[in-house]
Parts: structure tokens; C-alpha cells; sequence
């Protein structure tokens, strides 16, 4: 239930509050069948069996992106706004409702009339990492929303500045462990996406290390450059630029195979067997939009992100394209809001 007015919101921490880019494990094609998926989820059967209602849709569409104009999921949006509105027949229009880390914009989706003329842009930081790093947040993830299409993935990058004592995975995993506390590792902040998953990751290979939070992924590289600290964990397009120009390397990736663009760079899965990370981005509804609606624009997203000329775009941005059923995005999500529950819970973090 919505319980903070927007007020409230704007006056949250936002520094304690970074969660970017949520993860899944890639290689998961199967997870609906592996993992079981339900009937329904939120829904009951006679809804998910309900047909569309009369004339709908039959006035434009809002989609809420709960960050700026700019922001990777807001590009996500945009490459299925204008397929979306084709294939409908009715104009798909985008809202941005940035702030509080994306708390102010969710919770505008949460609280939107489930007619099937709103819907958001959500991605992993705010559906499975927030719930278990954030205190009293003003929406329940797994109650307030119907998932609706995951459409795209990307990997995240443990990059290096060249002028630290390694320069490979196995050399930074070796140093680290001879040198306990000396690896100085930025991330975007303390609960974020990045530094979770790199505290899941340095727990199984058995070494220590120093935190260094940031506020944004442009001045983790910018310090890397420095040598102010030796590496820095994000999304790999953040680092991308500054690794071609030779600036700093990208010491590992994320994602479960190799990659054409950095075809000699480590898998984290090299030092720890079966450790992969991945962050998606899609959509979903307020909680009680009737099914049909849900699978309807599920079907449009799909269509949109299967388009060439959406295709032709993804690899410019680090994204790689997803189109699955309304199903699968329900699980995946669910999976991944146990994972980081279990990692917080590891590490010892409090919800802040």
C-alpha cells in the first residue's frame, strides 16, 4: 500500500539509497520451466482466462519511466514506445517521474487506476534490491505490481586502473588475498546493486577488501584514471569509453559466456565457478490490471523488441534483447528478489 506522499519522498536520503541495475544470473532460458511457473501470480485463474475489455485500449496510454530522460531504462522505453503505439492503435506516451531513486515514480505506478492505461519501466535496483536495503518503502514490490515483459539484460564490469598492482582477475584475486584490506573497490554506494553483488563475489573467493562509495559511475572512473582507487565495479557501459582508450582495463565481466567486444577478458565465473550477474530492465502494471491487458501489452513490448530497428540499437548500449511471456518476468523477478534478500542477510547490512 501506498503510504509516503511525494513530499516525503524528495526527502530521502538519496546517497544511502543507490541500488543500481539489479542482477539475474544469464543462462536462464529455461527459468520458467526449471523453476515452476505458477498459474497465476496476483491474479486469479478466471482473470488470467478473462478476454480484453470492450474497446480497449481507446485513448493514449501513459508509461511512467521512474528516472530522467537519459537514464538506460528510459532508452529501453523509448525503443518500445513508438512500436507499442503502432501496434495498438493508440498513442503510447512516456512520463518521466525521476527521483528518490526511483521511489517517486514507482509509487506512482503502484497507485495508478489498474485500467491498462498506465504501466511503468522498472528495472532490478528498485524491484529486488530496495525492498531489502530500504527501510518503510512506500510500495510492496511483490504485492503492488503485475510484472508485465522483461525486455533487456546487460553486464556489469569490474574495470581497473592501470596503475594497480594487477591486471588480471586471477592477479587482483591473488593480491587481494596476500594484501587483506589493501584492494580499495568503488561502487556506487554502499547497498547499491554493484556493491552487493561484488560482496557476493569477494565472499567466495575469499578475500578482503575497502569499500569506496561514490555517487555516480563517472566519478568512480574518473578516480580510476587517477589511480585514487584500484578498481571499480558497474555496468560495463560506463567504463567502456575510458577501457577502449586505453585509460583503464576491464579486469572481469559479469555475464555468464564471453563477449565480442572484450573477447580476452575474465569471467568472474573463471575465480568463482558459476557466478554470474546480470541486470535487466522492463515493465510492469499496477497490481489488479487485468490479465489480458497485462499479456496484451506484453505481446506489444515483444513485438517492439524483436523489431529491427530495435535490434540493430541494443548492442550500441551494452543491452542485450529478452522477450519472454509475463510469466517469466514474474519468476525472474521473484528469484532475484530472494538473492539479494540472502546477500544483504550475508554481508550483515541494515535497511536504512
Amino acid at each position: 500500500m501506498i503510504s509516503k506522499t511525494i513530499e516525503e519522498l524528495i526527502n530521502i536520503d538519496q546517497e544511502r539509497r543507490s541500488a543500481l541495475h539489479f542482477g539475474m544470473k544469464l543462462g536462464v532460458a529455461t527459468l520458467a520451466a526449471s523453476y515452476g511457473v505458477p498459474e497465476s501470480f496476483g491474479q486469479t485463474p478466471s482473470q488470467n482466462l478473462a478476454p480484453l475489455p470492450p474497446n480497449w485500449p481507446n485513448k493514449p496510454i501513459k508509461l511512467i519511466v521512474p528516472f530522467p530522460p537519459g537514464n538506460t531504462l528510459d532508452i529501453v522505453a523509448r525503443f518500445v514506445q513508438t512500436k507499442m503505439s503502432q501496434d495498438l492503435g493508440q498513442s503510447v506516451y512516456i512520463e518521466n517521474i525521476g527521483g528518490a531513486y526511483a521511489q517517486i515514480g514507482m509509487a506512482a505506478i503502484a497507485r495508478a487506476n489498474p485500467d491498462g492505461y498506465t504501466f511503468g519501466a522498472s528495472q532490478g535496483g528498485p524491484m529486488v534490491v530496495q525492498p531489502h536495503t530500504i527501510k518503510n518503502l512506500p510500495y510492496d514490490v511483490l504485492r503492488d505490481f503485475i510484472p508485465v515483459a522483461v525486455s533487456a539484460w546487460n553486464y556489469n564490469a569490474l574495470a581497473g586502473s592501470l596503475t594497480a598492482p594487477f591486471k588480471t582477475l586471477s592477479e587482483m584475486v591473488t593480491w587481494a588475498r596476500a594484501n587483506p584490506g589493501r584492494l580499495t573497490v568503488g561502487t556506487t554506494g554502499e547497498g547499491g546493486f554493484a556493491h552487493l553483488w561484488f560482496e557476493d563475489f569477494r565472499r567466495q573467493a575469499k578475500f578482503e577488501y575497502t569499500h569506496v562509495p561514490y555517487k555516480g559511475t563517472a566519478n568512480i572512473a574518473s578516480d580510476l584514471v587517477s589511480g585514487a582507487i584500484m578498481a571499480g565495479a558497474d555496468g560495463i557501459s560506463g567504463f567502456a569509453g575510458l577501457a577502449k582508450g586505453e585509460k583503464i582495463r576491464i579486469v572481469a565481466i559479469t555475464n555468464s559466456t564471453k563477449v565480442e567486444q572484450w573477447p580476452g577478458v575474465s569471467l568472474l565465473s573463471d575465480a568463482v565457478p558459476g557466478f554470474v550477474v546480470n541486470g535487466w530492465f522492463g515493465f510492469v502494471a499496477p497490481a489488479k490490471t487485468p490479465m489480458a491487458i497485462v499479456n496484451r501489452l506484453n505481446q506489444a513490448i515483444n513485438a517492439a523488441m524483436k523489431s529491427p530497428e530495435v535490434q540493430e540499437k541494443l548492442p550500441s548500449y551494452g543491452l542485450i534483447g529478452v522477450t519472454e511471456s509475463a510469466e517469466y518476468f514474474d519468476q525472474l523477478n521473484r528469484k532475484d528478489y530472494e538473492r539479494y534478500g540472502a546477500i544483504v542477510k550475508a554481508i550483515g547490512l541494515e535497511a536504512k
